[in-house]
């Protein structure tokens, strides 16, 4: 049989040479992104792309806007995550949030330089923002052993020709994540180490349009893997060999076919196992007629955050009165306290007022009444007013903030936790809640 060229190339021939996001049509390209399957499905939704070059273009400016503003001469940066906000490049994230051989300097006149992995100098490439790619930043014991000291005042050099070069002779550097040898050799270079994270936090905190555009697309990508998990929940339960485990493998598979990365928790529970909440996902062979509890936690396609809770009865007969009444009330937990979304309230009215709820279930309430979120949960927290803390949090919210809006509502000593979350955005004039995915009806009490 022949094999046409037509069968095997790697482009989409109907797309042209650019894909609708403005990144090359080539499947053999270094850079990630989402898979057809994904394309497929959004333009089917009606979603318009985000356009990647200017999605970059406004995170250089944002951070650099903020290193000025402070009067630091760059920021110097380790966290996989400020690494992704900064260059919009990966590599091998996981290994690299407890093996820290990345890093990226962006000096205060923009100029960007990225240290990756020796043997992979060509991971940042794509984007013409990163100017220069170099190797040396791994100060951790395993990769540089009796020699550490040696390895950072190696790093440190170049940071401090880079500085001179750049910075105008300004050496204050903020840091987000240093390894202790690092921090040692930038002090005693005369550098004054300032606080990295409340600049990357700060910045990443307001998104742009083309960051939005891109949050859309992954919430729906996010939202199909939930619904392909239900049906599978749905169908499978009631036969009586299907674990959490197996539920949990269906998020984790339809993540990955739309081009989503991984899921930073393991939380989805069964039955008497979501009560107290915070225990995770395991081998317990779920019943016919229970609770399955889950939060996402998913980073999905373009490496956003997709944050949702929602918790399911599954099963043919009904769920008791006071599994209705929980559901209840933590849906009027957060749909009341979305309510108090716009710009310019303060993150502090956030915490004192909204919602109450019900003193039986104080104890478990969840950890946060809200957090921010973009590339993973971001700045800022807003605590219940049992754990406000003065001063921690004195800021108004801006529109282009993104907040999850969280209840967790059980008993101490229950039978069951109900978990609901949303993720909204903040508007010019108000909100609006990006998350479509509809609330268990028979837990509603609709079913």
């Amino acid at each position: 049989m022949a094999n046409h060229y037509r069968d095997t190339r790697k482009i989409d021939p109907t797309k042209g040479d650019r894909l609708g996001d403005g990144t090359p049509n080539d499947a053999d390209r270094v850079e990630i992104g989402p898979t057809q399957m994904a394309f497929r499905e959004w333009e089917g939704a009606g979603l318009t792309l985000p356009n990647l070059a200017a999605m970059r273009e406004f995170r250089w400016k944002r951070l650099t806007q903020h290193i000025v503003e402070r009067d630091y001469g760059g920021i110097l940066l380790f966290d996989p995550l400020n690494i992704r906000y900064a260059t919009d490049t990966t590599n091998m994230q996981l290994w690299n949030t407890h093996n820290p051989f990345r890093a990226v300097l962006l000096c205060a006149d923009g100029y960007m330089v990225i240290w990756d992995y020796k043997n992979s100098p060509f991971m940042a490439d794509y984007n013409p923002l990163v100017r220069e790619a170099r190797d040396g930043a791994s100060m951790f014991y395993f990769a540089a052993g009796d020699k550490i000291e040696q390895k950072a005042d190696s790093f440190v050099a170049q940071i401090s020709d880079l500085m001179a070069e750049h910075s105008g002779g300004n050496k204050r550097l903020a840091v987000d994540k240093i390894m202790v040898a690092g921090l040692r050799a930038l002090e005693a270079a005369g550098f004054t180490v300032e606080e990295g994270e409340e600049v990357t936090e700060k910045s990443r905190s307001v998104k742009g349009p083309d960051e939005i555009l891109a949050m859309r697309c992954a919430m729906h990508a996010g939202e199909a893997s939930v619904a392909a998990m239900e049906r599978f929940s749905r169908e499978n339960v009631p036969l009586g060999h299907t674990s959490e485990d197996d539920i949990w493998a269906v998020l984790h598979a339809e993540n990955i076919k739309r081009g989503g990365e991984w899921i930073e928790t393991r939380l989805l529970t069964s039955g008497q196992r979501t009560n107290p909440w915070f225990q995770e996902c395991g081998p317990r062979i779920v019943q016919d007629n229970e609770i399955v509890a889950f939060d996402t936690d998913l980073i999905g396609s373009y490496g956003i955050c997709v944050d949702i809770s929602r918790t399911w009865w599954i099963g043919e007969a009904k769920p008791t009165n006071a599994m209705i009444y929980a559901m209840r009330h933590a849906h009027e937990h957060i749909m009341t306290n979305i309510e108090m979304l716009r710009p310019g309230v303060s993150i502090k009215d956030l915490s004192l007022n909204g919602h109450r709820l019900d003193p039986i279930f104080d104890k478990w309430k969840y950890g946060c009444k809200m957090h921010g979120v973009g590339l993973c949960d971001e700045w800022p927290l807003v605590a219940y007013e049992d754990k406000h803390v003065e001063g921690a949090f004195d800021y108004p919210l801006e529109a282009g903030m993104v907040l999850c809006v969280e209840a967790l509502v059980g008993e101490d000593g229950g039978e069951f936790s109900i978990k609901l979350e949303d993720q909204v955005l903040i508007t010019e004039d108000g909100y609006e809640n990006l998350t479509k995915y509809p609330f268990d009806a028979a837990l509603m009490g609709e079913g």
